[in-house]
Parts: C-alpha cells; structure tokens; sequence
C-alpha cells in the first residue's frame, strides 16, 4: 500500500518527513495542503486530516502520523535505514532530532516565513534579528559537530541529518549561507548526493512560483 504524505513545497518540516521516506525506498506519495490558502485551519481538515492544523501528516493504512520526528521513526521502524545501529546511536539520534526541533528548526521556519512570505511593510525588523541571532548560535553548533566528521551520528545518513538539514536547502533568504558554515555546507553536498534525494520544491508540491 502506498504512503500518503500531507505536505506542501514551502514546509521545511514536511520536508524532513518527505525526504526520509524519498530516500527509504518506500512506496509513497505527496498530497498538497494548500497551506496558505488556509486548508489547514478549516474545520474540516482539523477533523479529518490533524486536529493541530498542521504538516506533514501520514498515512499508512489505518495508521496516520503527525509530526516530523515521528514520521521520521516510523520510516525507520518500516525500512531499516536512518535509526542507528544500536541503542546508544539511537539516543544520539533522537537528541539530535529534539535539538534540531528547538534550536534549529523551531527559529529557521519562522525566520523565513516573515522575511519572504509576509508583505515587506509587515516584517518585524527586531524580532527577525532576534532570530537570526539564535540561527547563528545553532549554525556554530552544528558547524563544529561536523568538523572531521560526514554524519552528525555514526556513519551514515540518520535521522538526525535529515532532521537538522530540514530548512537548509531552501533558496529564500533568512540568514543563512553555506559559504560560511564550510562543515555546514560540505555536509548538504553529501545528503544531496544520495541517491534519490531531492530538494524541497523538486520533491513536494507547491512554491512560492505558484502564487507569483
């Protein structure tokens, strides 16, 4: 039976769901939520699709998941890839993943939702610069984990890449360059030579051209 992904283009927490399944070998497909139309917040889809309102949401049978992280460790209970190879992998995997949901993703997606996605008369100067004063600091962290090593866990593609490159390979500007984060930036050129990876608006429908 085939996956089916709630998701839309812009979503770089729908991403990370979209692309451990993409690069698990499982069978699936995306189903566009028109997100800024306001398709998550009817009444409908709150009562039918996710009570929270949100993306990404999957569908596995019977079985409907919510949230990022937890679709991430349902692909990887399904296919075998991404969740380490033994419990201590696992817990740094998992630390990861709740790191990146605080520190990294939690401030990336909102950061660049006011700097392209609102009108430019209503983005908030100092709470953008708020913002990308945390980005800085997680962008450090990650930066120097990766120093003289290919994965954030173990060696291979985990959970925890696909969890912290979420937002990074998004073309919009919200105050990040991979010029200057080299461990950074090495590090997305060997998630993105994966066989089968994608970027986001390649894997998933909907872009920011649709509502030119």
């Amino acid at each position: 039976m085939t996956i089916q992904l709630y998701c839309f283009g812009e979503s770089g927490n729908a991403y990370k769901a979209a692309l451990a399944l993409q690069l698990s070998g499982l069978d699936w497909e995306p189903f566009k939520v028109d997100f800024f139309g306001g398709e998550a917040r009817t009444p409908q889809y709150r009562a039918e699709v996710n009570i929270m309102g949100e993306v990404p949401v999957m569908v596995d049978g019977d079985l409907r998941l919510t949230q990022s992280g937890v679709i991430q460790d349902y692909v990887s209970e399904k296919s075998g890839k991404f969740g380490g190879t033994d419990a201590a992998e696992r817990r740094e995997i998992l630390r990861w993943v709740l790191w990146d949901n605080h520190k990294l993703s939690s401030t990336a997606g909102p950061t660049r939702f006011l700097m392209n996605f609102l009108p430019e008369d209503k983005r908030p100067a100092e709470v953008i610069a708020f913002n990308q004063g945390r980005l800085k600091a997680a962008y450090s962290v990650l930066n120097d984990h990766l120093a003289g090593r290919d994965w954030i866990v173990g060696d291979g593609i985990t959970n925890a890449d696909i969890s912290c490159c979420g937002y990074l390979y998004y073309p919009e500007p919200f105050g990040f360059d991979r010029a200057d984060w080299p461990h950074i930036d090495a590090w997305l050129t060997r998630i993105s030579e994966t066989p089968g990876w994608k970027a986001p608006y390649d894997l998933m429908p909907g872009s920011p051209a649709d509502r030119a």
